[in-house]
């Protein structure tokens, strides 16, 4: 299949909005819209509890720190596997195995008597996380018509950029106050409540088709996704269990031998995750352009708190107060940047997106011992807009240059990437700033100072980064309208 075969599709009428169906649409969107911001916020929620934990359990940072690590490796595990799971099941016994799962796995992690018990209550989370995710962006591509795709996918922005970026503030704001339990028992009502909801009103808009599941190709992501998540989580940690470029080699070989057999069994119609996918010009460019940002948003997650709190000597609850009104900037965006989407069209948001996050990027390269916390606070409130004008329309353009049949694959391939770039972001950004700060201590310089010098080198990889995006946002085009085709069963 070729990339105009994809991409210049001819348009054929959508009847997914007709009367009848536009109200029960909405409803199920809005559940799964919902349902999937509480998932979502929980990945990072954890991120500034491990000191709390770490003394509740009396045990070391790198085990406390499996409470991330098994979270990100699970959700990059599961994943893949989900591009079967919305071809053979209907959308309502997804939905509730889904928030059973986080629903089960948050009030296990609220009652934990040890760490070993909370790490398996974070992996019964991220098995539904997991799922809730590529779940929202196939259902919405299958029910909203191209013309309001934009609108919609802002509010799913909501859910994938806003979430995660506001997870450390409100974890902030709850232990400012309360012990580390109430995390998982202020989330458990809200998931509850979206478990009943869509067992009420939840309906199967979708019809499953038969699907095959070649086995050897679910071992094999497993090991390769888990293993560049894990190797990548390790990468730069001193007292990590394994240096961290071991299980990232043994996946990345992996990698190879799974894209490898999933174009043999495209013969035959039957891969895991269908790599026709990247046929489509604007799906590779903007899977790339995802992968980039992710990489930026999360190492820029990790650092600024770690530069307010041990460079500027702010607490925990004033950083998270000063991170807070970006995360909500970018919510507040979401929906307004996929209307500018529906009358503009990709190209000039995401330009303009990644040059702000580029300019912002390269001004945080400056970031010094006395550099004032309000420059600190529009810095991060223009990089949020940045964003919010990169992650909607990079969300539409890059599902909606598919063919209906390859929907659940290209959502099953962007939640895998979002996985893989935040924690090679995370990790490549500690990694640069840990070593550069060593080097101008052993040098002589004040520890402040090598701290600091540690954190603007992370800020310059970024920002070189980022100029490769921005030279590639010039090449996404609005996609054609896509014809008819048979989606789980239509």
């Amino acid at each position: 299949m070729t990339s105009e075969a994809l991409d210049l599709a001819p348009a054929a009428p959508d009847k997914s909005d007709a009367p009848d169906h536009a109200a029960r649409n909405r409803l199920v969107i809005n559940i799964l819209l919902v349902s999937a911001f509480v998932v979502i916020l929980n990945e990072t929620i954890m991120n500034v509890a491990i000191p709390p934990l770490m003394a509740s359990f009396a045990v070391t940072a790198s085990a406390a720190q499996w409470l991330t690590t098994a979270f990100l490796i699970t959700t990059a595990v599961v994943i893949p596997v989900t591009g079967f799971l919305l071809q053979r099941l209907n959308t309502r016994p997804i939905f509730m195995t889904a928030m059973t799962l986080f629903s089960l796995g948050t009030l296990l992690a609220a009652l934990s008597p040890s760490l070993g018990v909370l790490v398996l209550a974070r992996i019964v989370q991220a098995s539904g996380t997991a799922i809730m995710m590529p779940l929202l962006m196939t259902t919405v591509m299958t029910l909203v018509p191209p013309e309001s795709r934009g609108r919609t996918m802002g509010n799913i922005s909501i859910v994938m950029s806003v979430a995660p970026a506001i997870g450390p503030t409100v974890a902030g704001l709850i232990l400012a106050i309360l012990p580390w339990r109430w995390l998982f028992l202020l989330v458990l009502p809200i998931a509850l409540v979206a478990l009943a909801l869509g067992a009420r009103r939840m309906v199967n808009v979708t019809a499953p088709k038969e699907a095959p599941l070649d086995i050897f190709s679910v071992v094999l992501s497993a090991f390769a996704f888990g293993g560049l998540v894990y190797g990548l989580s390790n990468l730069g940690l001193p007292d990590a269990p394994v240096p961290g470029w071991i299980p990232l080699v043994f996946g990345l070989a992996l990698m190879v031998v799974f894209v490898l057999r999933q174009v043999a069994l495209q013969r035959r119609d039957a891969p895991l995750l269908d790599m026709r996918t990247f046929s489509s010009r604007n799906f590779a460019v903007s899977v790339a352009m995802m992968a980039i940002a992710m990489m930026s948003m999360f190492g820029m997650i990790i650092l600024l708190p770690i530069y307010l709190q041990n460079v500027l000597g702010l607490d925990t609850l004033r950083t998270g107060l000063l991170l807070l009104p970006g995360g909500l900037l970018m919510g507040l965006l979401g929906p307004w940047v996929g209307r500018l989407y529906d009358r503009l069209g990709p190209t000039p948001l995401i330009v303009f997106g990644m040059a702000v996050v580029s300019v912002v990027l390269w001004a945080m390269t400056l970031l010094g011992p006395h550099t004032s916390v309000w420059l600190i606070l529009g810095g991060h409130l223009v990089i949020s807009i940045g964003f919010a004008f990169l992650f909607t329309p990079l969300f539409t353009v890059s599902l909606s240059s598919l063919p209906p049949q390859y929907y659940s694959h290209g959502s099953a391939i962007l939640g895998s990437i979002q996985q893989i770039a935040g924690a090679a972001g995370v990790a490549l950004f500690v990694a640069i700033m840990s070593g550069r700060a060593a080097t101008l201590g052993t040098a002589g310089t004040a520890a402040l100072d090598a701290q600091s010098g540690g954190i603007t080198a992370a800020f310059f990889c970024g920002a070189v980064i980022s100029i490769f995006a921005l030279a590639a946002a010039f090449f996404i085009r609005r996609p054609a309208e896509q014809p008819d085709a048979p989606m789980m069963g239509h």
